[in-house]
């Protein structure tokens, strides 16, 4: 494993459920990822309804949906843990992991978020997450290939997603 202060794969960090137990993204290594900032209320919420549809049609080849709620953007994501998992699990049945809520941006940012933004910087360069429903693809290794704007639907990232399985 690479220090913390020079992490190369997914495999280099933690993340946090929604009751603050921290799991190993090491877990993951071997399957292709999609990791994703979310929030309940935003116009971009009825995109969990996407990702679950691929998380759904994808999972049994090795693929997985990560998603992090996260409240920095428009504070579209005020409630608690479970007021989140209850949420996303009565509006759009989601059975994918839904991490504890998260800061991508700032001085507080999520050592992860730091790490993908870095990997897979946005437009004109910009190292910060400008919204929510920001995707990242993770290949098998554990590296970023991608990033894709809150507007790229879930459904519009299966050839990507085909091309990593």
């Amino acid at each position: 494993m690479a220090s913390p202060a020079d992490p190369r794969t997914i495999a280099d960090f933690e993340a946090q459920l929604p009751g603050g137990e921290a799991v190993s993204l090491a877990d993951r290594l071997g399957k292709v990822l999609l990791i994703v900032n979310t929030a309940s209320k935003c116009g971009f919420t009825p995109q969990y309804a996407g990702l679950e549809d691929l998380w759904r049609k994808y999972r049994d080849r090795g693929f997985e949906v990560i998603a992090f709620p996260c409240n920095q953007f428009g504070a579209q994501e005020p409630g608690s843990s479970d007021e989140i998992a209850s949420f996303c699990q009565v509006n759009f049945g989601l059975s994918f992991p839904l991490m504890g809520k998260i800061d991508v941006n700032g001085e507080h940012a999520a050592p992860l978020w730091t790490w993908l933004k870095r990997e897979a910087p946005g437009l004109l360069g910009s190292k910060s997450i400008k919204w929510n429903f920001t995707k990242f693809l993770i290949d098998r290794d554990g590296k970023v290939v991608r990033r894709y704007a809150p507007t790229d639907k879930p459904e519009r990232l299966e050839k990507d997603i085909e091309t990593l399985l």
